[in-house]
This record gives C-alpha cells, sequence and structure tokens, in this order.
C-alpha cells in the first residue's frame, strides 16, 4: 500500500456532529468532498486525490466519482459549512471528487499516520448516523415531497381553471348594463375592446369628442381606427394631426345615416354602445354584442 504524508500528526479536532455536517446527498449517494476528507485527516487535497489515481483501480465510481459543474454550483449554493467556503475551487484545475463510505473506508486503508484510524471510526459513525436519519424520517422527505407535487399540479390546474373561466367569460359576453355613476367600470370595458384589436377599429358616433383618443391611446401599435360621426362631432382637425403623429392611424368620416352607436374589432366583432362614448355612465344604457355575420360584414365595410 502507498503511503502519503501528513501535514500534521495531531489528535483528530473533529468531533462526530461536524462530520455529520460534511456528508452531503449527490447522485443519490451519501458522500463527502475530498478536501472535507482531506481535512479531517490532516492532508492536503491534491495528496489524497493523488492517492485515488495511484490506487484507481480500488476506487469504482460507488467508492469516488468527480462532480461536474452542476453539481459543484448546487452543493456550493447550499452549504456553508464545508471547506467549500475555504478553498477557491474557481482557481482550481479540476473539479472536486467526492467519496462515498466505501471509498473512505478504502482510503483510510492507504493511511498510515496516527490520527487516521480515529478519524475513520469518527467518519464511518456519522455515515451509520445519516443513514438511520434518513431511515427513520424517510416517510417524511416523502410526505414533504408529495406535498410539493401536488401543490405544483394544484397550481397548473388552478391555472387551466382560470383560463377556461376567463376564455368562458369573453366568449360569453352578450351584453353588459350599466347603470347612473359608472363611468369608470364602462370606460374600462370600452378600453378593454379597443385593446383587444389586431388591425382595425371601426367606431360609428355622431356626438364624438376628444374624450376618445384618451380610450384610443391605448390600442396596439399599428391598429388602425375609423370613426364615422355626423358634423356635430368636437374632434377637431388638430386633435387628429396630433393624435396620428403618436399613434398613427385615426381617420374620420362623416356620415348621416346613423342614430346608434356601433364598436367593429377587426371586422369580426360587432358591438351595439346604447350612449354616446363621450357620455359613458352618466345615465343607464348596455353595450351589446352581435353575432350576425351579415351586420358584421355591413358595419366593417362603412367607411
Amino acid at each position: 500500500m502507498n503511503e502519503i504524508n501528513t501535514l500534521a500528526e495531531m489528535n483528530p479536532a473533529t468531533s462526530e456532529p461536524d462530520i455529520k455536517n460534511l456528508i452531503h446527498t449527490i447522485r443519490g449517494k451519501q458522500v463527502m468532498l475530498d478536501s472535507d476528507v482531506a481535512m479531517l485527516y490532516h492532508y492536503e487535497t491534491k495528496k489524497i486525490n493523488q492517492t485515488v489515481k495511484r490506487n484507481a483501480d480500488r476506487f469504482p465510481e460507488n467508492f469516488c466519482f468527480q462532480l461536474n459543474e452542476n453539481e459543484l454550483e448546487n452543493l456550493r449554493s447550499q452549504t456553508v459549512t464545508s471547506s467549500l467556503e475555504k478553498e477557491n475551487y474557481g482557481g482550481r484545475r479540476y473539479l472536486p471528487y467526492v467519496f462515498t463510505e466505501q471509498g473512505i473506508a478504502m482510503l483510510s486503508g492507504l493511511l498510515r499516520n496516527k490520527i487516521a484510524v480515529k478519524v475513520s471510526i469518527n467518519i464511518m459513525n456519522a455515515f451509520v448516523e445519516m443513514r438511520k436519519f434518513i431511515a427513520i424520517n424517510g416517510h417524511l422527505f416523502e410526505r414533504l415531497t408529495n406535498v410539493e407535487y401536488k401543490l405544483l399540479e394544484h397550481d397548473k390546474k388552478f391555472d387551466e381553471v382560470f383560463n377556461q373561466l376567463q376564455n368562458h367569460q369573453e366568449a360569453e359576453f352578450k351584453q353588459k348594463i350599466f347603470f347612473n355613476g359608472q363611468i369608470f367600470d364602462a370606460y374600462s370595458l370600452i378600453i378593454e375592446l379597443i385593446k383587444t384589436a389586431q388591425s382595425q377599429i371601426h367606431i360609428i358616433d355622431n356626438y364624438i369628442d376628444d374624450s376618445i383618443l384618451q380610450m384610443l391611446a391605448k390600442k396596439k401599435t399599428g391598429v388602425k381606427v375609423v370613426i364615422v360621426t355626423s358634423y356635430h362631432s368636437n374632434l377637431s382637425k388638430l386633435d387628429l394631426q396630433k393624435f396620428n403623429q403618436e399613434y398613427p392611424t385615426l381617420q374620420i368620416t362623416k356620415n348621416k345615416q346613423f342614430h346608434d352607436r356601433f364598436i367593429v374589432i377587426d371586422n369580426k366583432e360587432l358591438y351595439h354602445v346604447g350612449a354616446s362614448l363621450k357620455d359613458l355612465g352618466k345615465k343607464c344604457f348596455a353595450i351589446s354584442k352581435i353575432n350576425d355575420l351579415e351586420y358584421i360584414e355591413k358595419m366593417s365595410k362603412i367607411s
């Protein structure tokens, strides 16, 4: 057997409870870092690893293996007691190795300093205690894992139900009645309709004013707006010019054919609005969705 030189010949200072803190679970195995093993035996880490390489046939992968980058980062994020905090692994030319209980038992046979036997006994006892702890609390860990899994499943189901309810509400929207004073709610609904447009919005309202511009500013970029109104409209050419500079494109046409108010979204959805958009919420009125394709097509062609 090959002997490796110690840094110091002294009594072990690390107690069994401390050793437990140096045991980690990686790849489903309880292991210790090469640097922690070296610290316990009072050897240099590189000497430990050199001995392993010289005796590679005695250290199969279930005795000793090298961490990958992800495993090292995960270990570093979870560990505050091991030598990960004491050594600069970024400066090492290789990723650290870890030893299983069998690997440490094999390693202890290669060490001949005075403290090796006592340290090995302490380490073996620590591994035994860890196995007992995991065995005793295994059902608890399993329950916690199951609870976490169920919570994730509940979150997914909640999202699905919420999306279905939201889609159902959108699909079932036929009519909304607003009573006197519900100004904010009425404006909010019109703005939500405006936001749904992907390409074009038609608004038919004889008494439009500049308040419509504040609502149309919420539309998606690139959505064209056509407002059909009467000669009584209070929307000036200057208002139109300023709006188009920032939120193109808005077009105003004059027409005497309409009494009621309508909104057409993307030539696909038609809404009848019971009040002028400038008077939303001032009196009781309703907004109704019209699903007749013939009417939608006719209203979409008006400009």
